[in-house]
Parts: C-alpha cells; structure tokens; sequence
C-alpha cells in the first residue's frame, strides 16, 4: 500500500500523475489487443495460414510502448525538452532518408525497413514537435522574429519532406497542430482565419498535384457510391449492429484489406457492435477533455500548449480514422491511435501519451484545484 507520506520515485509519479487519462490509455491498448486477435486471421487467411501472428506481434509491440510511455511519463519538464529536440532532429533525418531508401507501399515511400520490422520516422514528428513549438511560444525572451514564423520554418522541412514522400495526411496533421498550438497560444481570430484559408488553398493544390488523393475525393463526392473499403466497412457496421455478431464470428472482415490496421474499427463494430465502437469514441473523448483541463490548469505556459497539442493531436487522428470508417470523410491511410497495428504508431502515440502525461502531472506544490462543473477532471 502507498500513501503520500511515501518519498520513492514510483509513489511521487503515482499520486501526481493523471490516472483517469492512464486508465483511458490501458483500456484503449487494452481493446487494440482483443481486436488484434480479431483481425489476425483474416489477413493472414489470405496466405492460407490464418493464424495469430499480427496480433501477437502487437503484443509484443505493446509492451514496448507501454515502456515507452511510463519512461516519458516520468521526465521533469526539461528532460522533455531535450528528448523533445533529439526526437524531432532524429525523425527529420529518418523521414528524408526514406525518400531514398525506404521501402515503396502503394507507389508511397514513408517506412524504413530494418527487416525484422518497419518503422515509419513522421510518426515522431508530431509529439516531438509538439513540444518544440510549446517551448518556443511559451519562451518569454523575445526574439528577432516572430514567434509563430519561428515555428513555422521549424515545421517546414517536416512538411516539404513528408509532401515528397508523399503523405498527405501526416502533412494535414501536423498543419492542424500547429494551427491548433496558435490558437491556444492566443492568436488572434483574424490571423486564424488567414491560416485556415492558407490551409484550404494547401488542400486544393493537393486535390490537384496528387492523384490519390484527386481519386479519394472524388470518390466521396461520387454519386455512384463510396470506396471499396469504405463500402465493406458499413456493411460490417451493419451485420454488427448494437451488440455485434461475436468474437470471432465476423465474416465481412475477411474481404477488408486493411482491416488489422486503417480499418480495424469495422471489426470492432461487426464482432462487437455499436456498443464497443461508442466505448472506443468514449474514450478519446474523455481522454482529450480530461487531458485538456489537467492542461488549462496547469502552472506554466510551456505545459498547459505541451499538454493541450498532444491531447489535439491525438484527437485529430482518431476522429479521422473513426470518421473515414463510418463514409464521413475520404479514404485516407490513417491508424486509429493505440488500436490499430503496426509498431510505428503504437510507439509514436505511446511517446505522445507519456508526454502528455509528463506535462500534466501536478506537483504537489504546485497543483491547482478548482471546485467547477468541471470539477471531476481537474481532481
């Protein structure tokens, strides 16, 4: 048993960390793990095995990650800094050299084979950057230019890297949190509005320059229907229905291409319904409201734009995955946060969690409380 009496490392994190984002977090890998074991077979059916090696190579992915996230949970604000730094530098230079020797998916070059496994460097810019761009807007020094331009050449390499590749979703990312960091910073509605109009002139050259994603978009407008994907993920929404057909007992999951990983939320919705989809969507919603406030309340500029971009970031992604899911936005290549398949995500968003978590924890002598409506997520 632990009281707060108790000085040793695991009992200061323990009773200064968020344990209702923790828990949000451990009940999410938790059903990534189960719809792991439920995607399996139907990937690996198509080569005649159809067996559990996706899933137990994500188990073993999570433990991992679970390491990543308690070894970043445990940083004082300026460790955070510097791994924040080393992380994006080292993402930057993987990221370019993918263009060179990366391994080509799809006409797309954005992974780095090291053969036993993939790794997909652009998954680390976004935590990584996050906390960049906080530290230079929250820097009370002045500088010779201005502080959003300062972010902006910071985040451009990113940007004309990723558009190489290409990776037009990771691009619109990492756009939206910077866009979002300028806003909780404080600018000003006008120059959002500028922004925001930038963006859409960004995302009409991209409808123009790209064919994919000239190709999804016009598939979504399309009168003749949605995707192909898309399609069979609604018809596995609707053999699901409220409390899904069962484990394993889901038979539109084998015609899904992606379905261990872009699409893995139409399983959860055939083999355990709209119940077990509304827990997921209930829990990125908690998890980001929650984080969110622990944010708002924080003590110092640096962790309250810290702690509200990695919350942002993690939400964007989730809700396009989830959105693309269900015909309400285009197709696009997108993991679903914690859930999906796949190392590189699970390490990057595990690396932004433990961020998140860092940076929200309240020292005791610092903490601030509240007695709001919103009281039960300050506590």
């Amino acid at each position: 048993m632990m009281n707060r009496a108790d000085r040793s490392g695991f009992a200061n994190w323990w009773f200064t960390v968020d344990r209702v984002a923790l828990l949000c977090v451990l009940m999410l890998l938790g059903i990534g793990l189960m719809l792991a074991f439920a995607a399996s077979p139907a990937v690996t059916g198509r080569s005649g095995s159809g067996d559990f090696h996706y899933a137990a190579r994500q188990l073993m992915f999570a433990g991992m990650a679970l390491a990543i996230m308690g070894g970043a949970s445990l940083l004082d604000l300026r460790q955070i800094k510097i791994l924040a730094a080393i992380t994006f530098a080292s993402a930057l230079i993987g990221s370019f050299l993918v263009l060179f020797i990366g391994a080509d998916v799809y006409g797309a070059r954005r992974e780095l084979d090291f053969g036993a496994f993939n790794l997909q460097p652009s998954e680390f810019l976004k935590p990584s950057f996050a906390i960049l761009c906080a530290a230079v807007l929250a820097d009370r020094q002045p500088m010779k230019m201005p502080k959003p331009l300062v972010t902006f050449l910071l985040l451009a390499p990113a940007l004309l890297i990723l558009l190489r590749q290409p990776d037009v979703g990771q691009t619109g990312l990492l756009l939206s949190l910077w866009g979002a960091m300028l806003f909780f910073w404080g600018l000003s509605f006008r120059w959002v509005a500028m922004l925001a109009g930038a963006v859409s002139a960004l995302a009409v050259m991209a409808y123009e320059i790209f064919p994919h994603v000239n190709r999804r978009v016009n598939q979504f407008f399309s009168e003749e229907g949605i995707g192909y994907q898309t399609g069979l993920a609604l018809k596995a929404f609707a053999h699901g229905g409220l409390a899904g057909v069962g484990p394993g007992a889901g038979t539109v999951k084998y015609r899904i291409p992606d379905a261990h990983s872009d699409f893995i939320f139409a399983v959860a919705g055939e083999e355990f319904g709209l119940l077990l989809c509304a827990l997921i969507a209930l829990l990125f919603c908690v998890l980001t409201v929650r984080l969110l406030v622990r944010s708002a309340t924080a003590p110092s500029p640096f962790m309250q734009l810290a702690g509200a971009g990695l919350a942002m970031v993690t939400a964007v992604q989730s809700f396009i995955n989830m959105g693309v899911a269900v015909s309400l936005l285009p197709a696009k290549g997108m993991t679903l946060p914690f859930i999906s398949y796949g190392g590189s995500s699970l390490f990057g968003v595990a690396l932004t969690m433990g961020l998140a978590l860092a940076v929200t924890r309240q020292r005791p002598k610092l903490a601030i409380r509240t007695e709001t409506f919103v009281g039960w997520a300050r506590a």
